[in-house]
């Protein structure tokens, strides 16, 4: 059997968007593949910290993450790339200017730091688990590196930044952007490059807008039954729902496992 590379999103793809936890025949295809030999990775816009459980959940040492500038292999981080910081920069003074509170991560983990509470005051705290920093003092220009950062900007003020060059702004809930990497695609690639494998060894499953970046000609790209139109028109084979064993079918179907 030819061994893969193979790809997988996680929410709607992996897990049940309804609980949030991995379908179980999910898992079992997984493991399935791996026991043949196959290279097995979840591909995610999460950041490397926020996947870790996951990853152990579902067994696995490898994984594309940061919005495709993060690279585990067998359980090493071998890429974590920050933003480009001159760009960065550029957008959140620009947002600072216009009286916008800005949150900033300046490392791998759950911190973000800020010179006043200006974006909780304006949005409430972050959807999510978070360490607050606020300081007076702290100066992002200073910063070695910056991975990700929150601004407090509602969807109907989305116009006031412009889109970045280098970088995304990403919205996932009304009241905030995050402005982070969103290329899961240079990830693979990557792991191509770590490999020495060709582009044809690829095997990739999503189901939503954002993994139509990693949809590509050059490999097989395969879509859930619960995914959005625009993804199922670009895949190469259209599965059934993840909830339905969509990604165990799929496997099964084309003798992966």
């Amino acid at each position: 059997m030819e061994k893969k590379l193979f790809f997988f999103d996680i929410d709607g793809t992996l897990t049940d968007r309804s609980t949030g936890q991995v379908v179980p025949s999910a898992k079992r295809a997984l493991e399935l593949l791996e026991e043949q030999g196959h290279f097995v990775s979840i591909a995610t816009g999460r950041a490397h910290y926020k996947c870790r459980g996951l990853l152990e959940e579902l067994g696995l040492e490898n994984m594309v993450c940061s919005g495709g500038m993060g690279v585990v292999i067998k359980n090493k981080l071998v890429k974590n790339t920050p933003l480009d910081k001159k760009e960065a920069l550029a957008v959140i003074h620009q947002a600072e200017e216009q009286g916008v509170g800005v949150l900033i991560a300046t490392d791998d983990s759950e911190k973000v730091y800020g010179k006043n509470d200006l974006f909780r005051q304006q949005v409430g705290p972050r959807q999510e688990s978070t360490e607050y920093f606020i300081d007076p003092t702290f100066n992002v220009d200073e910063a070695a590196d910056i991975f990700k950062f929150y601004l407090a900007l509602p969807k109907e003020q989305d116009h006031l930044i412009p889109e970045p060059k280098n970088f995304s702004k990403l919205r996932f809930v009304p009241e905030y952007t995050m402005c982070q990497h969103d290329n899961k695609k240079q990830g693979i690639l990557d792991v191509l490059e770590y490999f020495d494998r060709p582009a044809q060894d690829v095997v990739v499953f999503g189901d939503d807008v954002n993994d139509l970046v990693m949809f590509d000609k050059r490999w097989t790209s395969i879509a859930m039954g619960n995914a959005v139109d625009e993804l199922k028109a670009q895949a190469d084979y259209v599965t059934d729902r993840n909830v339905d064993d969509g990604i165990y079918n799929a496997c099964r179907k084309f003798g992966w496992i």
